[in-house]
């Protein structure tokens, strides 16, 4: 890192650039940037910047480049791995302010936007042809394009019509060194190396997103939403499993445990069975003649799964209000707690019972509460741990629990994120997923696009120094997480 100017030198260096409103260096004004939505981990920035335009973010991206200065782009903070954690030495990049939809072309069924346009938006923006954008994370009415881009972001329906890397067809991306790339395209195909898809899910290391082409769907015909109720996890585990192995792709397949279930059922009144001990959501969407065979097809599966009750909403009303509940929960469950920490792994689907057992058994383990709550058609997990930051170790036990939950998910077959990304909360079960030489292979990645790692440093992926320490401190406690632990 080189010799960077005063604080006082900087500002009125991107205040020849930038408004002086958009040049944020008080520390009263950095505070709403300390943190992402994984608040465990605060860090102010030295200065945050406001671009309006593709210009000035050009300007301050040559600024940094030639300081040396580190840069975080950011869109609304939702992220839950600690994504858009600040650089103590950096800038950190508001990009918000950049939330216009470019174009809706109905030819090719695509909307160009640029990366501060909330993911909603774009599905508001489509309705009234007809279209949507289907992925939908539940913080789809904040969340922002450009940081669906650099998580990956899922969602409810993500199991049918994917994730955002299976929905961008085309990337406006400037990077470190002032380049525009543009990647992808609305046609099918590109040739070359698939960059495009190798920007997504790169959590804003490799490039800042200034524009995304990203695929319309028709509004399906009809949808169909069932619920069903079961007394025991292994029974909604296995259903989940039938569900899938028939053939039919539900457009969304949900599970909550009991104790979510509880706490959401407090909270909105979605209409939930409080005693059951767990619930499964799916819905099912095509043309109405199609859905009346694949109902009764998804009831028959059910049935034959001991449910306590299978439910098919009436009308769209009581469709929405299901819905409501699981979007839901992770506010109902905040609103029983001071804290919780919003875990994120992926496992197959047929030990979707096996892992909810071990994780109440890690639950009695660590003396802290967790409730389940997840995309149970692609074994996507949401363990949520309850925890008081105030008292003193609560904090480090909730991270401890989070990790061994994180191992077993790679133990069971799976990996440690599914949607949320590594960021700085996962660089150790990195360690645990990947070997010493694969760990190397994205480190040279990153340098062939960053040479000098100003973008988004210290996410994503560990050195293999702090590999080393993780091993090592496991180890020593006797509790070597996985065998595929690397060892140095």
């Amino acid at each position: 890192m080189s010799t960077s100017p005063s604080l006082s030198k900087l500002v009125k260096r991107f205040c020849r650039i930038l408004p002086k409103h958009a040049v944020l260096s008080e520390k009263e004004q950095l505070y709403p940037y300390e943190c992402d939505a994984l608040t465990a981990y605060r860090q102010t920035p030295l200065i945050a910047l406001v671009p309006e335009n593709q210009k000035q973010i050009q300007a301050i991206v040559d600024i940094c480049r030639e300081l040396k200065i580190p840069i975080v782009a950011r869109g609304a903070g939702t992220s839950l791995s600690g994504g858009a954690l600040p650089h103590a030495k950096g800038v950190l990049l508001n990009l918000a302010k950049l939330n216009n939809i470019l174009e809706i072309d109905l030819d090719n069924r695509t909307a160009t936007v640029e990366p501060g346009v909330t993911n909603l938006a774009i599905s508001d923006a489509a309705k009234r042809y007809g279209l949507y954008y289907a992925p939908d994370p539940s913080s789809q009415l904040a969340c922002t394009i450009g940081g669906n881009i650099a998580e990956n972001s899922g969602g409810i329906h993500c199991l049918k019509y994917g994730l955002t890397v299976h929905n961008v067809l085309a990337l406006k991306v400037l990077t470190i060194g002032g380049e525009i790339l543009e990647l992808g395209g609305k046609q099918p195909d590109s040739p070359g190396f698939d960059l495009l898809a190798l920007m997504n899910g790169s959590e804003g290391m490799l490039g800042i997103v200034l524009q995304a082409t990203v695929k319309l769907l028709p509004e399906p015909h009809s949808r169909k939403v069932l619920l069903a109720a079961f007394n025991c996890i292994q029974d909604a585990g296995n259903a989940v499993a039938a569900i899938i192995s028939s053939g039919i792709i539900p457009a969304g397949l949900e599970m909550m445990d009991h104790f979510a279930v509880k706490a959401t059922e407090q909270y909105c009144s979605p209409g939930y069975p409080k005693d059951a001990a767990a619930i499964l959501i799916c819905e099912l969407d095509g043309f109405e003649e199609d859905l009346t065979d694949q109902v009764a097809w998804v009831q028959k599966i059910l049935n034959k799964h001991r449910p306590v009750e299978v439910r098919l909403a009436k009308d769209k009303q009581e469709e929405e209000l299901l819905w409501k509940g699981r979007k839901s929960a992770f506010p109902a469950l905040g609103n029983l707690t001071p804290d919780y920490y919003c875990m994120d792994g992926t496992i197959p689907r047929k030990h979707l019972a096996k892992t909810l057992e071990e994780i109440n058994v890690l639950s009695e383990k660590f003396g802290l509460r967790v409730a389940n709550v997840f995309h149970a058609g692609d074994g996507n997990l949401h363990p949520l741990i309850l925890y008081d930051a105030n008292q003193e170790g609560e904090l480090e036990i909730a991270e401890e629990l989070g990790s061994e939950i994180l191992q077993l998910c790679v133990k069971m077959g799976g990996t440690i994120t599914g949607e949320h990304g590594v960021g700085i909360e996962k660089l150790d079960q990195m360690c645990v997923q990947f070997s010493p030489a694969e760990l190397n292979t994205f480190h040279a990645i990153k340098s062939a696009f960053d040479e000098y790692e100003l973008l988004n440093p210290g996410k994503a992926i560990p050195t293999l120094h702090r590999c080393a320490e993780f091993g090592a401190m496991h180890v020593h406690r006797g509790r070597l997480p996985h065998a595929n632990l690397p060892r140095f």
